[in-house]
């Protein structure tokens, strides 16, 4: 079932689950005029050819104390490091999420930090693997 494949009702459904993930098959069958089996056994079929390929949760990190967002381009030191810098960062809930990137650097993370002192420590780390590029979010427009 490629994206190509899927009908308008099957377009609604994926519409309605990302403004709102947290509507019930119900509430979307009464959108697109199904059942909530009906919507239910769609939804499904999306899982299964992996159009959906799960939900995720909005969250204000600021209210919990983590006030401090950054970005940080990863500049490896060498070909050899990769390995332990991937091992290196599935350690650090700090390293929120992170891309392996062409073009400039190697690696791009979001960091997510109570302090100014606790992301300081964190690439003073990065530095046994590279140099970095640190830029500080000031606003999440959208």
């Amino acid at each position: 079932m490629p994206l190509g494949s899927i009908d308008e009702t099957d377009r609604q459904i994926l519409d309605l689950l990302l403004k709102d993930s947290t509507l019930s098959h119900r509430e979307i069958g009464i959108a697109v005029h199904l059942t909530g089996q009906a919507v239910g056994a769609r939804i499904r079929k999306m899982m299964d050819h992996g159009i959906i390929e799960g939900y995720t949760l909005l969250w204000n990190p600021a209210k919990i104390g983590l006030a401090v967002e950054a970005f940080v381009t990863v500049f490896m030191n060498s070909g050899q490091a990769h390995q332990g810098f991937q091992d290196f960062v599935k350690n650090k809930n700090e390293i929120v999420e992170m891309h392996r990137v062409s073009g400039e650097g190697c690696y791009w993370l979001r960091v997510r930090t109570v302090s100014a002192v606790e992301l300081n420590t964190l690439l003073d780390e990065l530095l046994k693997f590279g140099n970095y590029k640190l830029s500080l979010s000031i606003g999440q427009v959208k």
